[in-house]
């Protein structure tokens, strides 16, 4: 379990570091170019995966279940707001997208983000089924 435990926090690093980058290429772009729905959702999707990767890089017991609870979630919704072809007020879809400032290091950064979310709510999912498979005997 602990080795299960050291990838979950190299793979919160990761998702933190896609979030990161993610954000400062909205900021490169101007937000200007968003609808305020998506400003909505990545902003609590921002306060989610933050939290969500603090409490897994501290070692919080409650870590792997906000990780699993929120990573895979979190990566499906970033997905279908920017790989997807627009769809609503909350798509920004990189494809297709003109004059909205989108460039190879834009789909870069999403898709770290989308795979470190994704792999962080795996591995937080597995944590907290061989927990409850300890706790229960099985």
């Amino acid at each position: 379990m602990a080795d299960e435990h050291r990838w979950l926090k190299y793979f919160a690093l990761f998702y933190a570091l896609g979030l990161a980058l993610h954000t400062a290429d909205h900021l490169r772009r101007g937000l200007d170019v968003l609808t305020p729905q998506v400003q909505w959702a990545g902003n609590l999707s921002t306060v989610v995966g933050i939290t969500a990767a603090v409490l897994v890089i501290v070692g919080h017991r409650f870590g792997p279940l906000l990780a699993a609870l929120t990573g895979i979630p979190v990566a499906l919704g970033v997905a279908a707001v920017h790989l997807l072809p627009r769809w609503s007020a909350f798509s920004d879809a990189f494809v297709g997208a003109h004059n909205t400032g989108v460039t190879a290091l834009s789909w870069t950064v999403v898709v770290i983000e989308i795979v470190g979310a994704l792999a962080m709510g795996v591995v937080g999912l597995l944590i907290v089924r061989d927990q409850r498979a300890i706790t229960s005997g099985v």
